[in-house]
């Protein structure tokens, strides 16, 4: 009778300690660079389909990658979110992701807008977009003089052009991609002529950029598109009255189309949940999540079905985009920043 007894004791125990595993499967740590509240209610939805719990750590592109070096091997990291192709190569080549084979991903996810892929899968995936436009002022510059990127280094546009810092990962993405369209040569001679138009020292970001031109420091601008579908949204007066002041052009549309960059994702390297966050990457990647994460920082989603219903993008309308590897854009930053140090492009 004690046998007996002492059986179905341990056996209750065993049942115990497999609900307790299972229950601890039921976990995803998230790495996030996108630190938006309306990826909140993303965040939970996934947990509502899945029973998925996810414990979230956010930070900037580079804190991230800083915890992952010190964590190494003992990274409790499933997912990471980066802004960037820049970024995002830049962990693909330190060995901080691995690959994933995945049939949904690879049907949703277009191939252009994926990391490498050396047969087992792709090391990151797009998960939206957002674009480099040109802003200007609308008393102290014409239209049509700032209709390509390549127009920005024209005599015309002498003392008039304001952008953040050349070595900053958005900047780097647009130049590796002037470098996969035009050559290194040619983007070099380019680089040359935006430094000889400055209209001040390359500084700040990219709502700066913006502002600049409203106040006619700056007669032009590089932002990302997010930037000024932000300050169209916003509801301050003084917004709308600078962004009154300003418009802006899809560079590029007669030729390559306008540069494109990504916000991705990626299972991290020792990810100890990996099916979660295969999971949780294939959810990002369905039309309801694709709406409404690209929605809630004004860019698009990468999903051709998915619809991203933003008055403001509507309002700023379609354009045609470059087809270019983004994988390419980000392996092309080592080489730009080499053009930006040789013409001082601080």
């Amino acid at each position: 009778m004690k046998a007996i007894l002492r059986n179905a004791i341990a056996a209750a125990f065993s049942l115990v300690a497999v609900a307790s595993v299972q229950a601890q499967d039921k976990v995803l740590n998230l790495y996030s660079a996108r630190h938006y509240q309306t990826d909140e209610e993303l965040y939970s939805k996934f947990t509502q389909q899945t029973g998925i719990r996810i414990n979230r750590i956010e930070a900037d592109d580079a804190a991230l990658m800083e915890r992952l070096r010190n964590e190494g091997k003992n990274s409790p990291a499933d997912v990471i979110l980066l802004v960037d192709a820049a970024r995002l190569w830049r962990a693909q080549v330190e060995g901080q992701f691995q690959p994933v084979r995945s049939k949904v991903l690879e049907e949703r996810i277009p191939a252009n807008l994926r990391g490498g892929d050396e047969g087992q899968g792709a090391q990151w995936f797009g998960l939206s977009t957002r674009a480099r436009i040109i802003v200007y002022n609308k008393v102290r510059v014409k239209r049509e003089d700032v209709a390509t990127y390549e127009s920005l280094a024209d005599p015309v546009n002498k003392g008039k052009v304001c952008t953040r810092s050349g070595s900053h990962p958005y900047m780097l993405s647009m130049i590796g991609a002037m470098i996969e369209r035009n050559g290194e040569a040619a983007t070099e001679k380019w680089a040359q002529g935006m430094v000889a138009n400055f209209a001040r020292p390359p500084q700040g970001g990219d709502t700066d950029q913006i502002k600049g031109v409203a106040s006619g420091e700056c007669g032009i601008a590089v932002a990302n598109s997010y930037y000024y579908a932000r300050l169209l949204r916003s509801t301050k007066s003084e917004d709308r009255e600078m962004m009154n002041k300003v418009s802006f052009v899809w560079p590029n549309q007669e030729s390559s189309g306008t540069h494109i960059n990504v916000a991705g994702g990626a299972v991290a390297k020792y990810a100890p949940h990996r099916e979660a966050a295969v999971k949780f990457l294939e959810y990002l990647a369905g039309d309801e999540a694709q709406a409404y994460f690209a929605n809630g920082n004004n860019e698009w989603p990468v999903v051709s079905s998915a619809v991203a219903k933003n008055p403001v993008l509507q309002q700023m309308g379609k354009f045609k985009t470059e087809n270019i590897s983004i994988t390419a854009v980000g392996k092309n930053q080592i080489a730009a920043q080499k053009i930006l140090d040789r013409v001082g492009y601080k």
